[in-house]
């Protein structure tokens, strides 16, 4: 055979056999099909101990519900009604029980409810004495921190109380090419204090139907590396990877041509 075309494909076959085909599409279980339907999973959030919300009254007649405003001592007796219309709520802390101090009604058990559930209950009982109440309940405290192979990690305060996994990676610019598309991690604490986790493999459209798909308050999602990631952490990390492949073709290729012109002059 002749010397350099032998080279040619050894140096052909130690390329191909040190790049790893890696697939970073997301449902690539879905490659097959053009259309079709994805589960689907609750997605509400409930109220938990040590949530943060803001609950608003109001009525076409301000002092009618001011009563039921947690505001800043003092500003209730302001008589300007266009001061009194726009103060905003002083926030209400969750106690350990589940439970929150509303003015004008008392003790209130939330845990377990939705915003909405809880907008509907106090519409209900504030109604008995004011006519039309609207009633706000916005949750405070809907973070996710993201970490790991993303190109931004953060940590995200939520707008919506609808915020998937996607959602969460968008918002920091997705994975990373080294992010192991079948290791992303949801860390999530319960209710009754314990700490759980689920990894989801985004290649799989079947996590949608997952109770992890979407995110609740305080949430951890964290991206691991992909072994191309972990075993370039023993060198530069922009280029290690390159250097050593390259090294290892030459090395190769150096040895091979020895033995070639050994035998050659033999």
């Amino acid at each position: 055979m002749n010397t350099k075309l032998f080279l040619i494909i050894l140096i052909a076959l130690i390329s191909a056999s040190c790049n790893t085909k890696r697939d970073l599409a997301y449902f690539s279980d879905t490659k097959s099909s053009n259309a079709g339907v994805l589960l689907s999973s609750d997605y509400q959030i409930k109220i938990e101990p040590a949530d943060e919300l803001t609950i608003w009254v109001s009525s076409l007649v301000p002092e009618a519900t001011s009563q039921f405003n947690n505001i800043a001592p003092g500003a209730q007796d302001n008589s300007n009604t266009e001061v009194m219309s726009n103060l905003r709520s002083l926030n209400y802390i969750v106690d350990k029980n589940g439970c929150i101090d509303f003015p004008g009604i008392g003790k209130i058990d939330v845990k377990g409810m939705t915003t909405m559930q809880l907008k509907d209950y106090l519409v209900t009982q504030i109604s008995k004495t004011v006519k039309d109440p609207q009633v706000s309940v916005i949750l405070q405290n809907f973070k996710v921190n993201v970490l790991g192979e993303v190109k931004e990690p953060q940590m995200i305060k939520v707008q919506s109380e609808k915020f998937s996994v996607f959602d969460a990676l968008a918002s920091c610019g997705d994975l990373t090419e080294y992010g192991k598309r079948e290791g992303v991690m949801v860390i999530r604490q319960m209710p009754d204090g314990e700490t759980v986790y689920q990894r989801l493999d985004l290649h799989d459209s079947n996590i949608t139907g997952s109770p992890f798909f979407y995110l609740k308050q305080n949430d951890v999602v964290y991206v691991e590396p992909n072994n191309v990631k972990q075993d370039n952490s023993k060198y530069n990390q922009n280029n290690g990877f390159k250097l050593s492949v390259i090294s290892t073709i030459v090395s190769a290729v150096s040895v091979i041509s020895s033995l070639i012109i050994a035998l050659s002059i033999k």
